[in-house]
């Protein structure tokens, strides 16, 4: 019914369903490891069954059915790099990364990693860690300089935000012999990299070395440069022969209840950006509450925590098991002492004697019926409001975008974001281009990546080349020895006790020996069966 196009929603939970109780209840192995098969294939492919139900296709890209290399926003060649990892070929993993995406180191330490989500391996056992692998590559490869720039085309493009999209999209324009000027406001380069990921998720050495490299292709930086104040976009547009926007989601969004405005109370994006630029408050003693579920709630939480604070809760109006993070991340900021507050909505915050915020006083609630994005909805529980002691109350339900110079400029304007095209230009403003979280709303890091990849071959073709970004070496043959199941390599981390009292890295880096074998759990989808990259691997783009 499913492949005929006559199936509900429902179904899909049907045959969920139906598997278990047959690998529940089978007396003999056909019966129990054909419906452990059909659950890991239902939990793997769930949006390919979803797609058929509501589209009546499958998801997988039709040109690159490769299921990891087609779910990673960015394209990146992803079981190219682990067979070059797997045959020690450390700096040409690193190029070929590259190739698509100029932040390996970065995304070996905080990629959401949606590559895995479509891991055929997880219809055996469980999917690669192909995060893992690529921090282990990026490790063992060290510096890596940045491929020789193009012939100078004599076109010069500025780019506003020197975060992951602008400087993605300086990298590869750089690549292709353009000039690149890119204006950040802050005092450091990096973005929400540098001001939305604290040092023990992403040290600020590893950061700095990779934009190092991309400044090693001519990119011109220029830093504490506001625009609108230091130099117009109307300046801009004049000197440039295209400008590209990226200024992410750097504003704040509020609560909007009663008291928010007391002392005491900030945002997330307020305390990330203060500990980005190395202004790290001191909570000691304090007692802190977070309000959010996501992966930006983890992150204020578990600095709060090394910041000294007495206690830490993580307020959120839904369940543990409905929140956004990522499930490490909310374990790991249980494990270093933060205790979760579910299904409590905040209603107002309460001033103590000296007009500092005291209590945030919250609505229990109760749980609904399961909406449209596969999480049930809440409502409030007919209980009594309670108050949670905070001296300290972080908001971090979301980012907004400061785009209202860019509205008044005459950009258009939708829901806060910057309406840009699907080719990421504007209709009535010839050579101007924009992309990532500024256009799309707050995203993940590899997807602002990718917009910056994706503006640069617009901005070239624009400007009426047709420059390719490509790799010089061959990539090896995969080992025709059969995959046997075997357990994935999970990321060690420092004990909880150890790490939680400051901001070094937490996550240990896979051995030699783990790394061999993660390599070799992949099933090689480019060069066997259904998956094998159709028309040959792309060594260029």
């Amino acid at each position: 019914r499913i492949l005929d196009g006559d199936a509900s929603m429902e179904d899909i939970s049907l045959i969920e369903q139906t598997a278990a109780v047959i690998s529940e209840s089978a007396d003999c192995a056909i019966g129990y490891t054909a419906g452990e098969a059909v659950l890991k294939s239902v939990k793997v492919f769930k949006s390919d069954y979803e797609s058929h139900v509501q589209s009546g296709y499958c998801s997988s890209r039709e040109e690159q059915p490769v299921p990891c290399a087609s779910l990673c926003p960015a394209g990146v060649d992803i079981p190219g790099y682990i067979l070059l990892v797997a045959s020690g070929r450390f700096e040409d993993a690193i190029k070929l990364i590259r190739k698509d995406n100029p932040f390996p180191a970065v995304c070996g330490l905080i990629c959401e990693h949606p590559c895995e989500m479509g891991c055929r391996r997880g219809v055996i056992d469980d999917a690669v860690n192909i995060r893992g692998i690529k921090r282990y590559a990026a490790e063992k490869a060290g510096y890596v300089p940045a491929p020789l720039r193009g012939e100078k085309t004599g076109k010069h493009i500025s780019i506003i935000g020197a975060g992951p999209s602008g400087l993605s999209c300086a990298y590869y324009l750089a690549l292709m012999g353009h000039d690149v000027d890119v204006y950040e406001k802050r005092h450091y380069p990096g973005g929400m990299l540098r001001y939305g990921i604290p040092d023990y998720r992403l040290p600020e050495k590893t950061l700095t070395d990779e934009i190092n490299v991309i400044l090693e292709t001519g990119v011109k930086l220029h830093l504490d440069t506001d625009i609108g104040s230091d130099i117009t976009i109307s300046e801009l547009d004049k000197q440039s022969d295209a400008v590209y926007i990226a200024i992410g989601a750097h504003s704040d969004k509020k609560l909007r209840i009663p008291g928010e405005d007391i002392e005491g109370v900030t945002s997330a994006v307020e305390l990330l950006r203060k500990i980005g630029d190395g202004e790290k408050p001191d909570f000691t003693g304090k007692k802190v509450a977070v309000v959010g579920g996501g992966n930006v709630a983890m992150d204020c939480a578990r600095s709060s925590v090394r910041l000294g604070a007495e206690t830490v809760n993580i307020v959120y109006r839904r369940r543990q098991e409905d929140m956004t993070a990522l499930t490490e991340e909310i374990e790991g900021a249980i494990a270093e002492g933060c205790e979760v507050v579910s299904m409590m909505a905040p209603v107002r915050v309460e001033a103590g004697a000296e007009g500092k915020a005291k209590y945030l006083v919250c609505q229990p609630q109760i749980i609904g019926k399961i909406g449209r994005d596969g999480r049930p909805g809440v409502s409030a529980a007919n209980l009594p409001e309670t108050k949670i002691e905070a001296d300290i109350i972080i908001v971090a339900i979301g980012q907004a975008i400061e785009s209202e110079k860019f509205g008044e400029y005459g950009l258009k304007l939708q829901w806060g974001a910057i309406a840009s095209s699907d080719e990421c230009d504007f209709e009535d403003f010839e050579g101007m281009f924009c992309g990532g979280d500024c256009a799309t709303g707050p995203a993940t890091v590899i997807k602002a990546i990718a917009a910056g990849k994706v503006a640069a071959r617009n901005i070239d073709n624009y400007l009426g080349f047709n420059h390719e970004i490509s790799v010089d070496f061959d990539i090896p043959q995969p080992s025709l020895a059969d995959r046997n199941p075997c357990g994935r390599v999970k990321m060690k981390e420092r004990a909880a006790q150890e790490r939680k009292n400051d901001f070094i890295l937490m996550e240990q880096n896979m051995t030699d020996e783990e790394a061999k074998q993660e390599c070799s759990r992949c099933l090689g989808c480019d060069h066997f069966g259904y998956g094998v990259f159709r028309g040959g691997r792309c060594f260029k783009w």
